[in-house]
This record gives structure tokens, C-alpha cells and sequence, in this order.
């Protein structure tokens, strides 16, 4: 989750940065574009306008494009819950509190994380909303009634066909399905 000082504090120092390099002689715009990235947190490159336009490889430059997310913030679970099973399991993976939102937002999308939910006209079923539900049984037998194995089933699920929780969230906001 970004701090909410990050933004303008970025703003700033691209600011910063284009006036200083302006001021030096000789110094040419292109140089000033690449220079931001050398400033930014965390490596970041600037995206303006919805474009991002590719920098020039030069040392001790690093240029990343991270996925965002636009998933909203989702809070802490209730203990005991399986929002709770699948913050504690997202973590086990390495993944960050931005990955259990994106978690959070898709499957109560799906299936508003009811462990019994099913849709008669595609046969998915559970919280992951499984296709056809009978697949989760890789994860365990009580496919059908336990939040875990359903969890289970469907981070595996969604790690190997989009990487992460974000990429299957942004993936169902551009299709409508994950």
C-alpha cells in the first residue's frame, strides 16, 4: 500500500529534477526524461497519461513497471473467517497485503466468499468459483465444504494462469471473468 505523502513527494522531486537539469548547460531534454527514474522510490518508472515510454538503458538507471492495482482497500479479517484463512495463506506465499486486497475484491465479486456458491448455468462453484467445482478436489476431499481447500485450490489456480491475485483482478476488471 503506497503512504499517502508518496505521490506528491514523487511529483516533487520530477519537479526538481527537470529544473535542475535545465539549468545545467549542454544538458538535453532526453537526458532530463531519464533522469527521473534515477530519483524515484523503489525504482519506478513515470507513466503520463496512461503512456509509458521506454527509457534508454544506461547504468545505475533501473526502470520497473509494477502492476497496480485498483482494488479497494479491504481491511483486517474477522479471525476464524476465511477472508483470515486467505490473508494468512496470501502471506505464506510472499505476497503483500496489495495481493490479499485484490483477493478480496475478485472473489467477493465471484461468489461474495460463500463456500457453497454455485452457478447452475456454468457449473462453478465455491468461493474461487471453480469450473467445474470438482477440480478443488486436488486440494483435499472436502472440496465442497471447506474454505481452506477452496482457497488453496484457487491461489494455485490463480498463481498459475495470472501470476498473482492483482493480475487476476486486473484481468476480471478488463474481461468481466477470471
Amino acid at each position: 500500500m503506497r503512504a499517502p505523502w508518496s505521490l506528491p513527494l514523487f511529483a516533487s522531486l520530477t519537479t526538481m529534477a527537470f529544473v535542475l537539469v535545465a539549468a545545467i548547460p549542454g544538458t538535453s531534454t532526453a537526458e532530463a526524461e531519464v533522469a527521473a527514474p534515477s530519483i524515484t522510490p523503489g525504482g519506478q518508472s513515470v507513466v503520463v497519461a496512461g503512456e509509458r515510454e521506454e527509457l534508454p538503458d544506461k547504468p545505475g538507471y533501473t526502470v520497473t513497471e509494477r502492476p497496480r492495482s485498483t482494488a479497494p482497500a479491504s481491511g483486517m479479517p474477522d479471525p476464524g473467517s476465511a477472508k483470515a484463512i486467505a490473508l494468512a495463506l496470501v502471506e505464506k506465499r510472499g505476497w503483500g497485503i496489495g495481493e490479499y486486497d485484490c483477493l478480496v475484491a475478485l472473489w467477493e465479486r465471484e461468489s461474495h466468499w460463500n463456500v457453497y456458491a454455485h452457478n447452475p448455468t456454468s457449473g462453478a462453484y465455491g468461493i474461487p468459483q471453480a469450473m467445474p467445482g470438482d477440480k478443488m478436489a486436488t486440494a483435499g476431499s472436502d472440496w465442497k465444504t471447506n474454505p481452506e481447500t477452496q482457497i488453496i485450490w484457487g491461489l494455485g489456480y490463480i498463481q498459475g494462469r495470472y501470476g498473482t491475485p492483482c493480475g487476476a483482478w486486473n484481468h476480471s476488471q478488463a474481461r468481466g471473468w477470471y
